[in-house]
């Protein structure tokens, strides 16, 4: 098996659960690879991620105490921003370990090298200071240069988030603090942070008073990002950093080009739904080609009734989805708040009413139509597959690890 090297850490995921009966570490871990095995497809499944050297040894503390057990979890990651997450999100679909139910929740995912750069600045300004006599040094002055520019990240705002300087009457808001720091070093000020996927309060009070450029990471995270960030504030433009990089780890002229290249929300959204388009054309491609092979082989002996109901669902696929409107959103957030934290789904119909409560592990076994889904947490690509299999319209969740459908995907 492959060791991730400590060097090549990028973040650790952080998680505690409860089971409620008495399970051991081996249970753990095999719960872990076990339930999570075939959900994200081959490129983000744990044990080959382990095997390649891009999740490191999970280490499991737990307690057992009155039948019950209690214990947290530690997963170390070299993967990029998004799919870290997508990672940790998949442990809460989690729901027995060993013979006994059990919940799993995420508590934080720390960038470990954002931790070490502080250390890194602070102790180089203290060794600076100690320094004695003077020095033309051009690397010292870089440095000091560096030292002067990040030295004015602030906390801005009742979410305390890392900014720089926007006095001014434009903003760039980026997703995380070393985005942030990465864009001082190159010179740009009026910079704020989301600290995190959801975005906060204050930025989308900043939005309606400042000129708002978003800067989002080159993969499909920050696509998703962008989209939620645009379906909650009043965002004017769009840059995007180089395919396959994160604005963190560009340098400063790739900061400057990505910038330039920004985007008007509606060219953004227009060149997204481009590709979307694309993309689909050559997934239903290779679907006709998967579904001419399995017919040739298999029996032609449906019946009539079948047939007609394999065209309704087709056409009804076809149909164009109206968008919610705010007053619709607000209730979707009303009935989110009902299955927070349960892990479940909520079936609405055409009035929005509800039509049952399931838990989400059920989605797909469901067989009735319906309008819209609710569901807990991080809609992933097994229930955007088992909303579509319900003729469902709109799908509502706090984030999403899967776009690719023609369902109308709300986030909230």
């Amino acid at each position: 098996m492959a060791k991730i090297s400590p060097v090549s850490i990028k973040y650790i995921i952080y998680a505690k659960f409860e089971a409620e009966g008495t399970v051991e570490k081996p249970d753990v871990i095999g719960a872990l690879f076990g339930q999570t095995e075939g959900l994200l497809g081959s490129d983000l499944e744990l044990r080959e991620l382990q095997k390649e050297g891009k999740i490191g040894r999970i280490d499991v503390n737990l307690e057992n105490q009155d039948g019950k057990t209690t214990g947290k979890i530690e997963i170390p990651s070299s993967l990029d921003k998004a799919e870290t997450t997508i990672i940790a999100a998949a442990l809460e679909t989690i729901e027995r370990i060993g013979p006994s139910d059990s919940k799993i929740e995420i508590e934080k995912i720390e960038d470990v090298r954002g931790n070490k750069r502080d250390y890194i600045i602070d102790r180089a300004k203290k060794l600076l200071e100690k320094i004695e006599g003077s020095t033309e040094s051009r690397e010292i002055g870089d440095a000091v240069r560096v030292s002067s520019r990040t030295s004015k990240l602030q906390e801005y705002g009742n979410d305390n988030l890392p900014a720089g300087d926007i006095s001014g009457n434009e903003i760039i808001v980026v997703e995380g603090r070393a985005d942030v720091i990465n864009m001082l070093k190159a010179g740009v000020k009026n910079v704020i942070a989301m600290n995190g996927t959801i975005l906060p309060e204050t930025i989308k009070e900043l939005s309606h008073e400042k000129e708002t450029t978003l800067f989002v990471d080159g993969d499909r995270g920050g696509q998703l990002i962008a989209k939620n960030a645009i379906d909650n504030a009043r965002i004017d433009y769009v840059a995007k950093a180089p395919d396959g990089k994160e604005v963190e780890e560009l340098t400063p002229k790739e900061i400057l080009i990505s910038l330039r290249k920004k985007l008007k929300v509606e060219e953004f959204l227009g060149d997204i739904r481009r590709n979307e388009r694309r993309t689909r054309t050559e997934r239903k491609q290779g679907y006709r080609r998967e579904r001419t092979d399995r017919e040739e082989r298999t029996s032609r002996s449906r019946t009539s009734y079948e047939k007609t109901q394999e065209k309704e669902k087709k056409e009804k696929k076809t149909e164009k989805i109206e968008k919610m409107s705010e007053k619709e959103k607000e209730k979707m957030k009303e009935i989110m708040e009902e299955i927070t934290g349960t892990k479940g789904a909520i079936l609405l119909d055409k009035n929005l009413e509800i039509i049952r409560k399931i838990p989400l592990s059920q989605l797909q076994n469901q067989r009735t139509e319906v309008y819209a889904v609710v569901v807990d947490g991080t809609a992933t690509a097994f229930v955007v597959k088992a909303a579509e299999s319900l003729n469902c319209k709109h799908l509502i969740a706090r984030n999403f690890a899967y776009a690719e459908t023609d369902i109308d995907l709300i986030s909230l």
